[in-house]
């Protein structure tokens, strides 16, 4: 008699762990507490170092030729040439504020884990218009 109730044994636990995996998802959403709790209980389940900051927010800082300061005859308004840059720092398009990324997720650099997998977790919890960035530390 067991052997006839073992194929539905099988089924009932797969659609209890199935129930459980939905509730679990149903549980998060793309609030920062929320993705940070689902990325540790994935791939930091002991440590959960992994951390959500936000984006870079930088600043452009354009640097124009001697012609483009000088005015045209459209517009004829001089520009003052600065005379001292300062310090400029070169950085990646995703680190500006008009074009960069709302957050950065940072992973250990120590943490063993599958990049497509972790890139598939953030894009299912995260909202169609947020970009990220995943950084090691």
């Amino acid at each position: 008699m067991s052997i006839l109730t073992v194929p539905v044994d099988y089924v009932h636990y797969q659609w209890l762990q199935y129930r459980k995996d939905n509730l679990y998802r149903l549980a998060h959403n793309s609030q920062k507490c929320y993705l940070r709790g689902a990325l540790n209980d994935r791939f930091d389940n002991v440590l959960r170092r992994i951390r959500i900051d936000d984006g870079n927010g930088f600043k452009r800082k354009y640097i124009y030729t001697d012609g483009e300061l000088s005015g045209t005859i459209f517009s004829p308004q001089v520009f003052v040439k600065p005379t001292y840059l300062g310090t400029l720092f070169l950085y990646d398009d995703s680190d500006y504020e008009d074009t960069g990324v709302d957050f950065i997720v940072v992973v250990p650099q120590d943490l063993q884990f599958s990049i497509f997998e972790m890139n598939a977790l953030i894009d299912f919890y995260k909202l169609a218009s947020k970009r990220y960035k995943i950084i090691r530390e």
